[in-house]
């Protein structure tokens, strides 16, 4: 037997001997109040059922009662039935409590699981919101890397404006002058010489062939310069017999003004390329070795045209002095305005550029452009 039992079981045989004795209704009193304790000290109703049977044997019954058994046994009942009421009293608030506590364990799993539910949802619209927060910064950086670009551009844009009008005026008063001082003077110095022959035909014509055939040699020489202008502006023979002929001319005038050798090695496949592509080629090449003149000191220039998968490609390599191509593509001067113009022609119609520059290996620039597909703005040079 429990301890906490073995307390009670002292009081609970004498309370029930007196109520098996006298009958009374204090014993009944008695059995509520020792309920009370076996609740106070924790037990339940099997313990308070042994109590009852260890007072009723070891007690009640050795003592002798001359009471009858059934009344003996009733009375038992009554005192123990009395004596359960504070237990199970207990054990109904218990069992009160138990359903209660099961529904709210109910609610609250909902509860958890409406809850775990919502965090779920909260976590996936928080993962949204940042990775729409991360693309709207990239976004971002984006557009400050775009617009950053569009400034230097624009800046580079105006630049090239601002070279491109300077070039177009520096050219405009190179042909000014060579209009003025050779052009004006020759057609001058014919002038002067036909009012001298106005005034020798009146005073004697002795030497006036002679005098005419030197007037009618001036008159031939302008008659050159300008046609060696027209060419320089737009050469004839392009349109005319092609891009290989149109360099061959170009290429045999430059070595006697410059005295520096050049090659020409093309495949005539080439004029099967649009007018406006063979332009470009002819342009680039005028450029470039203009700028071999101007500032590589090259003795030998080899220009090679050659066919490549839908495309012609064009070379032209100097045996000159290098230079650092990106600084002159970044740099601030009229110096990289040759290169620009080059990659600007070949851009419009399709083509594309580079230069490679090397010490002791000279300068080498590629042009190339695809033998169809015109573009809109081949029709516009």
């Amino acid at each position: 037997m429990k301890r906490k039992s073995r307390t009670l079981l002292r009081p609970y045989q004498v309370a029930l001997r007196q109520y098996l004795a006298h009958g009374v209704a204090s014993g009944l009193r008695a059995a509520e109040r020792l309920g009370r304790q076996a609740v106070s000290l924790g037990l339940e109703t099997l313990d308070l059922a042994l109590i009852h049977e260890q007072a009723l044997l070891a007690q009640i019954l050795p003592a002798g009662i001359s009471a009858a058994r059934d009344v003996i046994i009733k009375r038992a009942m009554l005192f123990f039935a009395e004596a359960i009421i504070p237990l199970e009293a207990t054990h109904r608030s218990a069992l009160e409590s138990n359903v209660q506590l099961s529904r709210l364990n109910r609610a609250l799993k909902r509860r958890t699981m409406d809850l775990t539910a919502s965090t779920l949802k909260l976590q996936q619209e928080i993962t949204r919101r940042h990775a729409v927060e991360e693309n709207l910064r990239q976004s971002e950086q984006h557009a400050s890397r775009l617009l950053e670009k569009s400034r230097v551009l624009q800046g580079q844009l105006r630049l090239l404006s601002r070279e491109v009008l300077t070039a177009q005026e520096e050219e405009r008063k190179r042909i000014s002058r060579e209009l003025h001082d050779v052009i004006a003077q020759t057609l001058t110095g014919i002038n002067v010489r036909l009012a001298n022959l106005k005034i020798e035909t009146q005073a004697d014509n002795t030497g006036l062939s002679r005098k005419i055939s030197h007037t009618q040699r001036l008159v031939e020489k302008s008659v050159c310069i300008v046609h060696q202008f027209a060419r320089k502006l737009r050469p004839a023979m392009l349109d005319d017999l092609g891009l290989i002929s149109a360099l061959h001319t170009f290429m045999k005038e430059y070595r006697k003004e410059t005295g520096i050798r050049v090659s020409l090695t093309a495949f005539a496949g080439v004029e099967r390329v649009s007018g406006a592509r063979r332009t470009a080629l002819y342009r680039v090449a005028q450029q470039a070795l203009g700028n071999v003149a101007r500032h590589a000191h090259a003795s030998q220039v080899d220009v090679c045209i050659r066919e490549m998968p839908n495309a012609v490609r064009m070379e032209i390599h100097d045996n000159g002095k290098s230079f650092d191509v990106n600084r002159v593509w970044h740099a601030k001067s009229r110096k990289r305005l040759g290169l620009f113009g080059m990659r600007e022609r070949l851009a419009m119609v399709g083509g594309c550029f580079s230069v490679e520059s090397a010490p002791g290996k000279g300068t080498t620039i590629a042009a190339q452009v695809p033998f169809r597909n015109r573009t809109k703005e081949e029709t516009r040079l």
